[in-house]
């Protein structure tokens, strides 16, 4: 892929939003998607996934979208409605959907109706969030691995090798992208919103069976907080992007238009190099994910509002920090 965006001048170009400075091949979340579709059709027909044909249509779709956005741009409105295309064929053909709220809100069945609308919600927020975040080397590869990578490990120690097949062969292809994304010096690439976009559908999917399979908490590694946990999995895109959205509300903007708000953007203006706000920020979600799993049994509501409250934190530190540095120098200046 690095050599066809290369042959064919397909680049990245920086522009004030842009923490990159050359030119650089951005078809890498085509590379992304084949390692992926390769992998889960070659391994999966020992541990059958009845719905991996709906999971691999719903995937050609933002896979489509993200290609035409990388290459020739699409306007918000059609992305969203492409999303939600391919939402409903994992919903309704493939049956992939949140049927229980666990008890928030004193809710626990839900309707079919309601099911649908909140599944699309869900999937369209972290499908979002996840194109949120791929503002600089590593951090959307990097924190699309340490979601995977906690949700198939639960899934291994539960028994569910179907899932742990989905879960492993997305992170491999994540695997081989971080190498040439953060290390890569004449092969470097940018998985652009083909792979952002895949990446948040894939995870919204693990993360709704991850709920599903919890409803009844009543068997060995059970999770009896799963929906706090799994916020808590996916709390830097989440967190990052409910900030940023509020910022632009806040400030008469539209939630959709693009700038330099993010947590990312403020780690590099604090001074990081990529790599190593890539790293922080992903220590970050680590800590994350260790808080929400030694804490899974004390329940949704007081777990809810454990990770609010550090999610709140963690969003605003960068721009507090951010805020005081430049304070000191006008104060020097």
């Amino acid at each position: 892929m690095i050599h066809i965006a290369k042959e064919k001048k397909l680049y990245d170009e920086p522009n004030h939003r842009s923490s990159h400075t050359a030119i650089v091949p951005s078809l890498g979340g085509i590379a992304i998607f084949i390692g992926f579709a390769l992998s889960i059709l070659i391994f999966s027909n020992g541990f059958l996934i009845h719905e991996l044909k709906y999971i691999i249509a719903a995937t050609l779709i933002v896979f489509g979208l993200g290609v035409k956005d990388d290459i020739m741009a699409i306007s918000p409105k059609k992305k969203l409605l492409g999303q939600i295309f391919a939402a409903l064929i994992i919903i309704i053909l493939g049956d992939i959907r949140f049927t229980n709220f666990h008890g928030i809100l004193g809710i626990h069945e839900l309707n079919y109706v309601v099911s649908i609308l909140f599944t699309i919600f869900v999937i369209i927020v972290v499908t979002n969030g996840f194109n949120l975040i791929d503002g600089i080397d590593g951090l959307a590869s990097g924190i699309s691995g340490l979601c995977t990578l906690a949700f198939g490990i639960w899934f291994y120690i539960t028994g569910h090798y179907e899932y742990v097949v989905l879960a492993g062969s997305l992170l491999g292809a994540l695997i081989a992208f971080f190498r040439y994304n953060v290390f890569g010096k004449h092969n470097k690439i940018f998985m652009g919103d083909t792979g952002s976009l895949i990446l948040g559908l894939l995870i919204s999917i693990l993360m709704i069976h991850f709920n599903e399979l919890n409803i009844y908490p009543d068997f060995k590694y059970a999770i009896k907080s799963a929906p706090a946990v799994s916020i808590g999995i996916l709390a830097v895109p989440l967190f990052d992007t409910l900030r940023v959205m509020f910022i632009r509300i806040k400030n008469k903007r539209s939630p959709f238009e693009p700038d330099k708000n993010h947590v990312h953007h403020r780690m590099v203006s604090l001074g990081f190099k990529h790599v190593h706000a890539s790293i922080r920020i992903m220590a970050v979600n680590i800590l994350f994910i260790a808080i929400v799993f030694a804490l899974r049994d004390i329940g949704n509501p007081s777990l809810l509002v454990i990770v609010a409250l550090l999610g709140a934190f963690f969003s605003w530190l960068p721009s507090h920090l951010l805020h005081r540095k430049k304070a000191r120098e006008l104060q020097t200046a």
